[in-house]
């Protein structure tokens, strides 16, 4: 699985006492959020009379020149990097978007995913809208100007998220004014922050702490936020909106530093291991992670059972996600390459592997063989999150259902095909009693089948049916 895209957005309210210039902060922060989009980054910066932009395929430091980006002039301005979900990969669909209007210009970086972006796209080309990519982050920027263009701001987005059916949390520039927009669900993360002689917004709050900044708070689901002379406008655009936060973000996405509305990601994952350890206890010899995404859960496992913690796998980091290499022989030495067996931590051992998630299950047969080759007597695998039976459409790039391995498959059926001694994987009420939020505010589509909206040939979640169409 892979998460799809993160934003940031800086505004300066006193370029002189603070000489770093906003390309440069939004670089920062982009890096910080480099593992929820490898695929191409891209930065706006509005110097008080237009829009300037850098953007291009490739990992943030690949993209952009930090020289060209001190020159690059203005005190507002947005990023994004991205994977993609809908749309191609290809540097057209490259973020920020902008469009230009009679009145200025827009600009629009996107984390989400929109169920109807397609139909909405055909409605606005019949309309005479022209457009230069097929990401729906294109089409919310072709909907916002359509309604700037009769609307004052608030208006403007209230009325555009009428129509946005899925997942969008959004840094978005109106000329140089700088705002934040959470869908009414709140799936995706967004957050608000102190800088340095300004503000930011961003997906994760580690990216205000990379810019020395302090955390103020998640945007909250259904709210505009214009940040304007200094000072922070709330326009909650929703009465009291119910939540479906994407668990994904705890369980794996989101960094274990990140605080992800109210919740510390790391404290969560903990919780996650110490739940897998009393669901799924086991007489072992050691407890490892496969890392670096089970490392958190294992150590909380590690911890309730009273199992040594030892590191059983250790990850090459300088491995690019581009390295595809074909065949099956090809493939394994991708797999070593990536990832390599401690043999002498292991061998001989009893050891409870634990992982975030399994999707096809290829990966973990792979791990678990190279680790019994290196001399593990046994091998139980742990899962930090339910069984994956249904495909996202949200916002995560995970495999269609007729590829989910748990979607047509028992535990012991998968238990099986991963060559595991014994699998466990963590209940749904185990998963969210560790992130500590209710269930009625969490999407928990791709764990059971029903969704908190709906999508075509889909079940909604018959335990609450989400009533949006009450504005202020």
């Amino acid at each position: 699985m892979r998460e799809e895209c993160g934003v940031v957005g800086v505004v300066k309210q006193d370029a002189d006492s603070h000489p770093v210039p906003a390309a440069l902060l939004i670089y920062y922060g982009l890096y910080a959020l480099q593992h929820r989009g490898q695929e191409s980054s891209g930065i706006t910066v509005h110097d008080g009379k237009e829009p300037n932009t850098f953007k291009g395929m490739g990992l943030v430091p690949e993209v952009f020149d930090k020289n060209d980006l001190i020159d690059l002039k203005g005190n507002v301005g947005i990023g994004h990097v991205r994977y993609s979900t809908s749309g191609d990969s290809r540097v057209e669909n490259c973020q920020p978007f902008i469009v230009k209007y009679k009145s200025g210009t827009v600009a629009i970086a996107h984390n989400g995913n929109l169920v109807n972006g397609l139909d909405l796209r055909k409605e606005l080309e019949a309309e005479g809208h022209v457009f230069v990519a097929n990401s729906d982050t294109e089409v919310i920027a072709h909907l916002l100007v359509k309604e700037l263009l009769k609307h004052d701001i608030p208006d403007a987005v209230r009325n555009i998220m009428k129509r946005l059916h899925g997942s969008y949390s959004l840094a978005i520039m109106i000329d140089d004014l700088l705002m934040a927009v959470r869908d009414p669900y709140g799936f995706k993360p967004l957050c608000i922050g102190e800088i340095e002689s300004g503000h930011a917004v961003a997906s994760e709050s580690v990216a205000i702490d990379t810019l020395n900044g302090d955390l103020i708070r998640d945007v909250n689901p259904g709210e505009l936020i214009i940040f304007r002379g200094g000072e922070i406008e709330s326009h909650q655009l929703f009465n009291e909106p119910s939540c479906a936060h994407c668990v994904f973000e705890y369980v794996y996405f989101a960094r274990p530093d990140s605080i992800i509305d109210g919740k510390l990601v790391y404290r969560v994952r903990e919780r996650i291991g110490e739940q897998l350890s009393i669901e799924h206890p086991v007489d072992a010899d050691m407890i490892s992670p496969v890392p670096d995404s089970g490392i958190t859960s294992a150590i909380g496992y590690s911890r309730k059972s009273n199992i040594d913690y030892e590191e059983s796998l250790m990850k090459n980091r300088y491995i690019g996600r581009t390295f595809i290499l074909p065949g099956q022989a090809m493939r394994e030495t991708a797999v070593r390459l990536k990832m390599n067996t401690i043999n002498e931590n292991i061998k001989d051992k009893r050891i409870v592997l634990i992982d975030d998630s399994i999707v096809r299950g290829t990966t973990s047969r792979r791990i678990i063989d190279m680790m019994r080759r290196g001399g593990a007597s046994e091998i139980h695998a742990r899962v930090g999150s339910p069984p994956i039976i249904a495909p996202c459409y949200l916002g995560i790039d995970m495999a269609s259902r007729e590829e989910l391995i748990a979607a047509h498959k028992t535990v012991s059926g998968v238990e099986a095909v991963i060559n595991a001694d014994s699998l466990g994987y963590l209940s749904i009420d185990g998963l969210v009693n560790a992130i500590g939020l209710e269930k009625d505010d969490l999407c928990l589509g791709c764990l059971t089948g029903a969704y908190p909206l709906e999508i075509p040939g889909e079940k909604v979640c018959s335990r609450r049916q989400l009533k949006l169409n009450e504005f202020k």
